[in-house]
This record gives C-alpha cells, sequence and structure tokens, in this order.
C-alpha cells in the first residue's frame, strides 16, 4: 500500500522521538537519575516502526527488555514512560517496573519482559485470544537473535501454526545477544529459514530500512487478518550501544569495527534524504520535526523529576489480583 506523505513524516517523527528519547535516557541513567537498568534501542528505530505503522490502534504488541522504541511506536505518551523510568508513582506501572517492564493496554502494548523470549508465548496467546473472541486484531512478539533459540521461540510458532493464530514473529537481528555474536551462537545464517520447519513464511528484510520493514508487515498483517496464519520476520539491523547501560567504565565486548556499523546505516538518515528526494520534506522542515520532539521529550524528563517517587505502603498494590 502507498503510504501518503502525512504518513511518511509520522513514520520519521516516531523513529526520532525513539532515538531523542533513548538519548535522554541514557544521560539521566549516567547523571544517576534513573535507578535500574536501561536498554537504549538507538539504530533500531526503523523496526520499531515500520512494524508497528503497519498496524491498528487495536492491535497487540509484546516487548522485550529494549523495549522504548516499541511502546513509543505504538503510540503512547512520553510522560508516564519517562516517569516509569525515572521509578516514579505516576509512570505508567506505578514505578514497579522501570524500564524492562513498562505496559500500556491502551494502545495495545501488552508489556515489555525482561526475560529472554518469554514475550513470545504472551503474544501467541493474544493472538489465540483474537481468534476465540472472532476479533480481526493482529499479535506481534518482538524478539532478538539470542530469543530464536530459546524453547519458546519453538513452541510459540509450532503452536502458533498449527492453529493458524494471527500473530507476527519480529526478530531484531541486531547480530549480538548480550555479549554473544550470532554468528557463534545461531546455527543458521539467516534466523527467517527456521519458519520453513513449522511451515510459515520467513523473510529477511533490511532492519534500518522503515519501508521494507513495514512493506514485509504489511503483508504479513494481511495473511493473518484473512486466517492464513503466522509469519516470521528478521530485520537485519544495528545495536549502538552496548547491551545495557554501564556507570563508570562501561565494558562493551564487540569489536570497535563491529561498533562503526551502526552509525554507517543510521536508518533515521537514510530515510530523511529519501524524505528529500521524494519531495516529502525539507531539511528545515525535518529541522522543525526535531526540535518540536527533543522539547517533548524534555517536558516528559521535567514531569517525570517533578513527580512523585511511590509510598512505601503501596509496595504491594498492583502485583496481586484481588
Amino acid at each position: 500500500m502507498a503510504l501518503e506523505p502525512h504518513q511518511l513524516l509520522e513514520m520519521y517523527r516516531k523513529m526520532v522521538t525513539i532515538r531523542r528519547f533513548d538519548e535522554t535516557a541514557v544521560e539521566e541513567f549516567q547523571s544517576g537519575n534513573i535507578p535500574g537498568v536501561v536498554h537504549a534501542y538507538t539504530g533500531q528505530e526503523a523496526v520499531a516502526v515500520g512494524v508497528c505503522s503497519a498496524l491498528r490502534h487495536d492491535d497487540r504488541i509484546v516487548s522485550t527488555h529494549r523495549g522504548h522504541g516499541h511502546t513509543i511506536a505504538k503510540g503512547a505518551d512520553l510522560k508516564p514512560m519517562m516517569a516509569e523510568l525515572f521509578g516514579r508513582s505516576n509512570g505508567y506501572c506505578h514505578g514497579k517496573g522501570g524500564s524492562m517492564h513498562i505496559a500500556d493496554f491502551s494502545v495495545g502494548m501488552l508489556g515489555a519482559n525482561g526475560i529472554v523470549g518469554a514475550g513470545l508465548p504472551i503474544a501467541t496467546g493474544a493472538a489465540l485470544a483474537a481468534q476465540l473472541e472472532g476479533r480481526d486484531w493482529v499479535a506481534v512478539a518482538f524478539f532478538g537473535d539470542g530469543a530464536s533459540n530459546e524453547g519458546s521461540f519453538n513452541g510459540s510458532l509450532n503452536l502458533a501454526a498449527t492453529w493458524k493464530l494471527p500473530v507476527i514473529y519480529v526478530c531484531e537481528n541486531n547480530r549480538w545477544a548480550s555479549g554473544v555474536p550470532a554468528a557463534y551462537g545461531l546455527s543458521v545464517g539467516d534466523v527467517s529459514v527456521r519458519a520453513v520447519g513449522y511451515n510459515l513464511p520467513g523473510v529477511s528484510v533490511d532492519g534500518t530500512d522503515v519501508l521494507a520493514v513495514y512493506e514485509a508487515t504489511e503483508q504479513a498483517v494481511q495473511r493473518a487478518r484473512s486466517g492464513e496464519g503466522p509469519t516470521l520476520i528478521e530485520c537485519k539491523t544495528y545495536r549502538w550501544r552496548g547491551h545495557s547501560e554501564q556507570r563508570g567504565n562501561p565494558v562493551d565486548p564487540r569489536p570497535q569495527e563491529e561498533i562503526n556499523l551502526g552509525p554507517q546505516h543510521d536508518p533515521i538518515a537514510s530515510f530523511s534524504a529519501i524524505l528529500a528526494e521524494q519531495g516529502v520534506a525539507t531539511t528545515a522542515s525535518l529541522q522543525q520535526i526535531d526540535e518540536e520532539i527533543q522539547a517533548a521529550v524534555e517536558e516528559a524528563v521535567a514531569f517525570a523529576k517533578a513527580s512523585p517517587l511511590p509510598r512505601p505502603e503501596d509496595a504491594l498494590l498492583d502485583v496481586f489480583a484481588p
């Protein structure tokens, strides 16, 4: 489906929002203002935005420990997001989830997950619920190349293929599972070929090309909504920063030449060039968007810092079902 100029600009806006949000989150973490951990999504923006741009508001997604990008791309509000990172009571999860466990059911974001591969069966369950209820919702599971080696990957794809569930499995192959290179940890060159074992389509795309990701997802969405079952999409991308943020002297096991690959394949820079070539935007108009987003992120930080910390007596609220 051809995208209108306003849709292309919205994709650009979301990609830049993700970039600025995570750059700021890293700064605040390094300053000691954010507790817990932060896994930056920098460099992978095209995957989250390309996928979520092909979804409806009521479609469901399940994220990973590196979930800020997915959450923003699905339409979450920056202020409660940032407040959650800061551990404040008016964050999305009232300060109990932090960076790795943000959720916003109102936009179909069923939650980030700190357990590798754990989101796959959750998305599969969401797709089963849609099927049983006769809804045309689609569920998406985001996961990394390392998670494709987990049993949850195999069990989820097998069940979804058997029951023809409306679910899309999106592997963000950034070439490193924490400190383990995909070249060592994977038995195959492309994660997408594993789809053959479950009799479902598998495709590998350039995960730094937001339009290529969108097109692959659009086809998978049409397949899912029409009752044809799941699709496995592998998005080959680059993680610019280390596995997680560290204070002091961070250790990154990747060789420097591998680290340098990320900025050489900047998804935002390449997409802005396309927008300029197509006459959709000018350098000045894109700069204005960037400034607006930076202001919104700064407002989110100010909101978070002014927000109250959780009260000790609220420790058990929202933890157990009544």
